[in-house]
């Protein structure tokens, strides 16, 4: 799960530019994951607002898998034996066409997330709020929503989404850290764990990114890591810690 594009898009709004999409390969090494995902990214602003949206594709090697972090998914075998262990989707609105205005930071927001191999999908309802110091090298976005439950239920179907971003970390030109934190309410199902258990959900991706390509007159190309953290999140009970080496590229 990705929205750390957003941080990106609305720093750019700045230098009047008004759309960014990016390409991101990570290897992640957390336990009984050793694989590879890809994230394709698009943000774009116009003068009612702005759209978003991302796509993960997982990618396993083995033959085999002997657990599956998903209760009752099976995956589809491509060549090679490479498989995909699942493809995930969202893309979000944020609706505002008072910019002008003392309300310029304040949007309502729409949201769709779903994809295969994942047993919920969800329709969200809310409004976001975004911050930023002078020069937008540094910005936060609040998210408070209302999350609609489609394969599974929840006792709290609220959604609570943090994004931050800065530019130039510790003085270093081309070291970006940015990120975003979600928590929600959901009711199962766990892989080991009574499917009925109510819970909160908590999904993290800090990510560390180095503009290495302006070093050498290429300066699309970055090099990073992420780290997910997560409780109670995509079928595992309990908390997890998922360090991902990767690169990316700007178009």
């Amino acid at each position: 799960m990705k929205r750390i594009l957003v941080f990106a898009g609305f720093s750019l709004l700045a230098v009047g530019a008004f759309a960014q999409t990016n390409l991101q390969v990570f290897y992640d090494f957390g336990e009984n994951r050793k694989h590879v995902t890809t994230t394709l990214e698009m943000f774009k602003a116009d003068d009612w607002g702005s759209t978003f949206f991302f796509v993960d594709y997982d990618y396993f090697t083995q033959k085999e898998r002997d657990k599956e972090t998903i209760p009752g998914f099976k995956p589809n075998e491509h060549f090679y034996g490479i498989r995909n262990y699942g493809s995930y989707f969202e893309i979000a609105r944020a609706i505002n066409f008072w910019q002008d205005s003392d309300l310029a930071a304040l949007s309502a927001h729409i949201e769709f997330n779903g994809g295969v191999g994942f047993g919920s999908r969800n329709w969200l309802f809310g409004v976001e709020y975004f911050m930023h110091n002078a020069d937008f090298s540094n910005t936060f976005t609040f998210e408070l929503m209302y999350k609609t439950f489609k394969g599974s239920e929840s006792h709290l179907p609220l959604q609570f989404t943090f994004v931050w971003g800065m530019n130039n970390l510790f003085g270093v030109e081309g070291l970006r850290f940015s990120g975003f934190a979600d928590i929600w309410g959901e009711d199962g199902p766990y892989a080991d764990e009574d499917k009925s258990q109510k819970s909160l959900t908590f999904i993290s991706e800090p990510q560390l990114w180095y503009n290495i390509g302006s070093l050498f007159d290429c300066p699309n190309f970055n090099i990073g890591t992420e780290i997910e953290i997560s409780s109670n999140f995509a079928g595992n009970q309990g908390f997890m810690v998922n360090p991902c080496l990767g690169v990316k590229w700007d178009f």
